[in-house]
């Protein structure tokens, strides 16, 4: 037997050794919990678990109404008075003072401190649908599918500025580094599709009211980064360097992923970093989008019957139109959030040539969108959102509104939402919303609910809290649901 040494044994026990040598154990288990060889580790329903459901939640809270959302975010913040939301008494004001009881004390953007005058609607509005619901004339594509609508009139946020108005549409909060609505749906639910990110971006631009967009709105925050939305380019490669250099094949390729995937494993054991498996995911993810990428962006694939529908000239060319038809692409191949984001709402001046504008770039894709959707019967589970961070004032600012946060459309369609109807309404001035308001968090809260999640449910641990999309706030609006 080998003589008994007392220092070795000493040093071999002491506590630098034992917390060096635990960290491998601790490293690996760490791993292999991100890779779910363990399961699922946070709160869950006791449903069984859906097809599909690869995250960290392991069964449905609610019954499961969508498995998708595509979310058409109007980047400025389009009028609700030329839009959705008919005001004929302000039009009769049109011009003359607006009433100070209205505006006394309340936070306004640029027009602070300024002598008030009503904007009547430049446009007209006719009844749509089997509900009649009124759509502005600019949108006569969206009114003949009035009748598959969700039309939300009495949205309130809380922020009136732009950036922080856009994080809190995604994120619940304007503080930095908080995760997106798309990199929540991944957290908990997991990406149906193998050879696509299941969060990805698509962004277009119009003439007139372009705002710009940051990529924290599609960040993953405090959650590890293969949650973080990806965005694709609108023309010409998707994806940057998708391709193979030249004189490599796949099998080299294949061979060069394997080994960067094993070399990260060995670092993986010893060191307890999420990160670690975030870059072996995306190794392979990037791999298998060299065959998936180039297929699904070939919208010439598309029968001409579906180009005209979209409105589709030039496939592929940036535009709204494209990015819708490559949304229905994405959604087909099990994307779990597509957001397109479309630059051309922000009119503070040139307000009747910039919605016009701004129509005509989304009208008709959108329609056809819900129309191809549903035709395909991917309606039922597939959630629209159509809106903007925030609406605009009832008061005129120049040739343009200002931006509002006290009252504001947006439009649901899909998913599980009761259709062909509207919900709630603002004073007979359009300025505040008076009757079944629904915040922000509410809406996320309901979105999160047709997806088969209690909003309180799906957290995560930061800094010792547990942060969430809807925060502390937050209510299911039933009367929504189908």
């Amino acid at each position: 037997m080998p003589r008994f040494d007392p220092v070795t044994h000493a040093l071999s026990i002491n506590r630098r050794t034992f917390l060096s040598q635990g960290a491998y154990g601790l490293g690996a288990l760490a791993f292999a919990m991100l890779q779910g060889r363990l399961g699922a580790a946070a709160p869950s329903g006791s449903g069984a678990r859906p097809a599909g459901w690869n995250g960290m939640l392991s069964a449905p809270d609610y019954p499961v109404k969508a498995k998708r959302v595509i979310f058409l975010c109007m980047a400025g913040g389009p009028s609700q008075f030329e839009t959705f939301d008919h005001k004929p008494r302000l039009r009769e004001l049109h011009d003359q003072p607006f009433p100070e009881s209205f505006t006394q004390g309340q936070q306004l953007a640029q027009l602070q401190n300024r002598v008030l005058k009503a904007r009547g609607p430049f446009t007209e509005f006719a009844r749509h649908g089997r509900a009649g619901i009124e759509v502005s004339e600019l949108f006569p594509h969206l009114g003949s599918v009035a009748d598959d609508l969700c039309v939300i009139r009495s949205m309130q946020t809380e922020q009136i500025n732009h950036d922080t108005a856009h994080a809190f549409m995604n994120t619940g909060s304007i503080i930095k580094g908080r995760p997106s609505m798309g990199s929540w749906l991944l957290y908990g639910l997991g990406a149906e599709s193998d050879d696509l990110p299941g969060f990805i971006v698509l962004t277009s631009e119009g003439k007139h009211g372009l705002q710009p967009i940051s990529a924290r709105q599609w960040s993953s925050g405090i959650l590890p980064s293969r949650y973080q939305g990806i965005q694709f380019q609108s023309q010409g490669d998707a994806v940057h360097y998708v391709g193979n250099p030249e004189g490599v094949c796949q099998s080299t390729q294949r061979l060069v992923v394997e080994e960067i995937k094993r070399l990260n494993g060995l670092l993986a054991e010893e060191q307890v970093d999420p990160e670690i498996a975030t870059r072996i995911a995306q190794y392979e993810m990037a791999f298998k989008m060299q065959t998936s990428v180039p297929e699904l962006t070939d919208l010439r694939q598309e029968p001409q019957e579906i180009l005209d529908l979209y409105g589709v000239t030039s496939p592929g060319d940036g535009s709204f139109a494209s990015n819708c038809l490559l949304a229905r692409r994405l959604a087909e191949r099990g994307v779990r959030m597509i957001q397109l984001y479309h630059r051309a709402w922000d009119h503070h001046g040139q307000l009747e040539e910039g919605m016009k504008s701004g129509a005509r770039d989304v009208d008709q894709a959108t329609a056809a969108l819900i129309t191809d959707l549903k035709q395909r019967g991917m309606l039922d589970d597939t959630l629209i959102l159509w809106g903007g961070e925030f609406g605009r004032t009832p008061m005129g600012q120049g040739s343009g509104r200002d931006h509002h946060i006290l009252g504001f459309s947006v439009f649901l369609a899909g998913g599980g939402v009761k259709p062909g109807i509207t919900y709630g309404a603002t004073d007979e001035l359009g300025y505040r919303a008076v009757e079944n308001v629904v915040s922000v968090h509410d809406l996320h809260a309901t979105m999160l609910a047709l997806m088969g999640i209690d909003h309180r449910r799906l957290a995560a641990k930061f800094q010792g809290l547990d942060i969430r999309l809807t925060g502390v706030a937050g209510e299911v609006v039933t009367d929504l649901m189908a």
